[in-house]
């Protein structure tokens, strides 16, 4: 698992396997959730300040994916 792998990052690989993020309004702070045409959810925060994601936020997403 890399340990600097960024926010932004993320959001390019959830988008080649076809997740698009779910804008939730202006309440959802930094929760944010993805969902692909088959209707598989990831939901996550905004890493902040720095944008690095978490370990177990990794993990999750690898799990989802089937990686």
């Amino acid at each position: 698992m890399p340990s600097d792998f960024h926010y932004d990052e993320m959001v390019r690989l959830l988008g080649c396997f076809d997740f698009e993020e779910v804008k939730k309004g202006k309440t959802s702070g930094s929760r944010v959730k993805f969902v692909n045409g088959e209707g598989v959810s990831v939901y996550m925060h905004k890493p902040h300040p720095s944008g690095i994601m978490k370990r177990y936020q990794l993990k999750q997403v690898k799990e989802i994916l089937g990686l």
